[in-house]
Formats: structure tokens, sequence, C-alpha cells
């Protein structure tokens, strides 16, 4: 069998010359089939019927009838000047497999993603309309004009050592870290790190992980269910993971997020960090530490990481999202020594390495100062954002007790005992809010009702509407 896969200009055309099906009818199938599931979207231009013959070695009138086939179909619509392009409007059997996918990729979408809420409280987001353009700019002229030659080929899976060595001074500076350059590993965002993380814990002979409860529900739970670890949720109180229940969950392994805990904002105390410690040495576990929004605190000192407490049995994780932007996809993990050759073999399976000008260029923004100028920025712009939260809270949904408030992107607002988490974010909704509440992300599935309030890309009068449609849905909840 001959087959005959012509990428020309993007579009993947695969024929069986072979076959008893005209070459006409398989070029039909394989574009009806991409329009269906979605590879190509409504108004994408198709190549010009010549350059797509030349690129599957077939005569032009073969791909101007399998055109015309699909315009009268109402698949494509061929337009003046000569092209063709993917019809706005599916034919009933495309759109009802379009409507499916967008089911599940709603499906798939947390509530507060909508675009069509007149105000969305939805976490975990960052102000990208302040990134520091110009600085950045500079960074990448130094590095493209001064970087040597030999940077640019493969690395070792770690990353450059100008980046590692920057963090270093930056961590062990800021965060209170014990860092040095060779037990740094760059990756692309936590989501990568805590992945290569796993990895490496199970080929160590790791069976169980901790993690808090609540916590995120998209990394390190999902990753670690996939690859065969039994998960056990360990509750969070006020100031953090409750330590006793720790020492009784027989993990391997403890994921946490001690400065700002994800979500109710606790911070862990120092002698509930110093009993942390002493249970990993005890039973010779690791601690990881995803080091969440300890850059933006506003009413309290600064925490220290755990890192430096015990390098041998903490992995300290940190990223750029929430300080710069998450599509620069730059993290960072500290290691302990007899794991960072192992994530970093890990590192060069998943990728070859993160792009290096990326890693040159925020190293020399490290280097000039320019990150600690960013971060004193932006701790007002949010603490204003934050502070309008509160004061609308207090105006107009006073029995809301707000949590976690000190430092962050976000704050959570436990809900007094009448009131239903979920018939709140439903009632919501239909008031134009978006927001998440608790419930979702605990393990167990029990505890009190509570809604994120991110707040980090709202405007002040915008965070006022949204508190007060929330005051609206509460009422209509209220209503007997």
């Amino acid at each position: 069998m001959r087959t005959n896969s012509g990428p020309a200009e993007d579009l993947l055309i695969e024929l069986d010359r072979d076959a008893r099906v005209p070459l006409h009818r398989q070029i039909e199938a394989s574009i009806r089939a991409g329009i269906r599931a979605g590879r190509l979207r409504s108004g994408a231009s198709l190549p010009p019927t010549r350059t797509l013959a030349a690129g599957l070695g077939v005569s032009r009138g073969v791909v101007v009838e399998a055109y015309q086939q699909l315009v009268a179909e109402g698949y494509l619509v061929s337009r003046s000047g000569g092209y063709t392009q993917v019809a706005a409007s599916m034919p009933p059997a495309a759109t009802a497999t379009a409507a499916g996918a967008g089911s599940a990729a709603s499906m798939a979408q947390p509530a507060a993603r909508r675009a069509d809420f007149r105000v969305d409280f939805g976490y975990g987001r960052t102000d990208v309309s302040q990134f520091p353009r110009a600085a950045w700019l500079r960074s990448v002229r130094t590095v493209l004009t001064t970087t040597p030659n030999d940077r640019f080929a493969y690395l070792d899976g770690r990353g450059v050592p100008e980046l590692r060595g920057a963090l270093c001074d930056y961590l062990n500076r800021v965060r209170g870290t014990s860092s040095v350059p060779g037990n740094v590993v760059i990756c692309n965002g936590y989501a990568q790190g805590i992945s290569l993380l796993i990895q490496v814990l199970v080929r160590h002979g790791a069976r169980r992980i901790a993690l808090e409860d609540p916590s995120s529900s998209d990394d390190a739970r999902v990753l670690a269910v996939a690859a065969g670890l039994d998960v056990v949720g360990i509750p969070v109180g006020p100031d953090g993971v409750q330590v006793d229940a720790l020492h009784r969950a027989e993990a391997d392994a403890v994921v946490l997020t001690p400065s700002h805990q994800w979500p109710t904002g606790g911070v862990l105390s120092a002698a509930a960090r110093a009993e942390v410690i002493r249970w990993a040495k005890r039973r010779g576990a690791i601690v990881v530490e995803d080091d969440y929004d300890a850059e933006y605190r506003y009413d309290r000192s600064p925490v220290g990481a755990m890192q430096g407490l015990a390098p041998d049995h903490v992995v300290y994780c940190g990223t750029a999202s929430k300080t710069l932007a998450p599509g620069l996809r730059l993290g960072w993990l500290v290691v302990p020594p007899q794991l960072v050759a192992d994530v970093a073999e890990a590192k060069v399976l998943a990728d070859r390495g993160s792009p290096v000008i990326d890693q040159l260029t925020f190293a020399d923004f490290l280097a000039r100062g320019e990150f600690d100028r960013h971060l004193r920025r932006m701790r007002p712009v949010y603490r204003r954002r934050r502070d309008a939260l509160l004061d609308a809270l207090r105006t107009h949904l006073p029995d809301l007790e707000p949590a976690g408030v000190a430092a962050g992107q976000h704050v959570v607002a436990w809900l007094p005992l009448d009131l239903d988490e979920a018939a709140v974010v439903t009632a919501a909704a239909r008031h134009g809010l978006g927001i998440h509440g608790v419930g979702p992300y605990r393990i167990a599935g029990t505890g009190p009702g509570g809604l994120i309030f991110g707040y980090a890309i709202l405007g002040e009068s915008a965070i006022a509407e949204g508190v007060a449609l929330l005051a609206a849905a509460i009422r209509e909840v209220r209503r007997p």
C-alpha cells in the first residue's frame, strides 16, 4: 500500500492510491473529517487548488472537484479572488459534532472562565497588562547581542547556568532558601515541575503522596493518580495543614503551599513547619514546597521558605506565572542533592530543556534588579484591589467571613451555615457573576461552604459591581 501525506500549507490530506475510492473522494473525506473534528476552524483559508494539487501529486482537477463537492455540502465557501474557506456555519451533521466538542470543552472549563459574565472572580490569574515590556525587551537585546554561541546548543537538563545562578541569588536573599546553582532545575512552570517530581518519586519507590485538603485539582492530584500513587488528603485549618493528620497518613511525600495555602490562605506556623521537617526526616520523606503567592504580601512580614530549614528533604517550587505572566512558562525547582540528577534526566526526556533565550532573558532581568522593581510596583496595585474587595464585602455581605487576606491574589470568604455553596454559585451565574466555590477542591468532600474571589485582573469598580451582584444572588437563594 502506498500513501501520500501532503501537508501543503498545513492542510493534512492522506491518500491511499491503492484503494478503490477515487482520489477526489478521499480528499473530500479528509477535509470533511478535519472540519468536523475542529482541526479546521470556521473561516480558516484552504490552500489554492493548484498548490494543494502539487503538494499531493495529483491533477488540479481532482482538487477542484473535491472543493466543489464540499462547497455544495456547505462545509466550504468559495470567495471572490479564487480562495476557499471553511464555512462560518456547518451542515447539521457537522454542527452536532462541533456542539459535542464544545460541550466537552465547557465541562472541562471551570464555570468562572465563561466569557459572558459581567464580572468574573475567577482565580489564578495575574494582570498580564502590567507585564514590564520595556525592561524585558532590554534584557532580550542584551541576550541576543552578548550571549556566547555555545549557549544556544543543547544544555544539560538543569537549565542555563546564568539563570540558575541568578535565581539562587534572588531566592536566598528574598525567600531565605539554601540553594546552590547545581541543585536548581529550570522547568516550564509548576505543572511540569510537579510532573517531573512525581515521576522521580515513583522511581525512588514512593507509593503514597499527601496533599492539602482542599487543594488544586488540576496538577499534583491528577498527576499522582495517573502515576499510580495513593493520594491522601490532609485537612487544612486556619493556619495551614494539620500536622497531626500528616503523621497518620504514612505518606512518602507531601505537597504544601505553606506561605499562602491555596485556596484558604492559611500560613503554616513556625512550629508546624518544624514539625513537618521532623516528620520528613523521620520517614525519609520529601516535602514539595509550592511557594504559591509568596511574593505578594500586604499586611505582614514575608514568611521564609521551608527549603531553607531542610535542603535535603524539601523541594522548592517557584514560577513566574503570578509575578510576570503565565505565558512565559518559566518555573524552577530547588532539588535535594540526591534527586537532582534524576529530575534533570526527566526534564531532558520530557522536552530536551526549556527555551534558552527565555532563560537567559529572565537571568538578565533578575540580575538587573528589574524583577524586584516590578514586584514593588505591583504590590500596591493588587493591595488596592484586595482592599476594594474587602470594603465591598463589608458593605454588601457582612455575614461572609473573609480569610487569607494578608497575601496573594485571591480571598476566600466562608459562607454562613444557612447558605448552600453550590446554590450560591449557580445563582451568581444567573446574575452574571463568575465565582468558584471551595467544595470542588476538597479531597474528602466535606467542610464549610466558601467562595474564592480572584481579584488580580479586576478594577475597583468591577470588584464593587461583582460583590453587589453576589449580594443579589444570595438574596435570591435566601428568598423563601
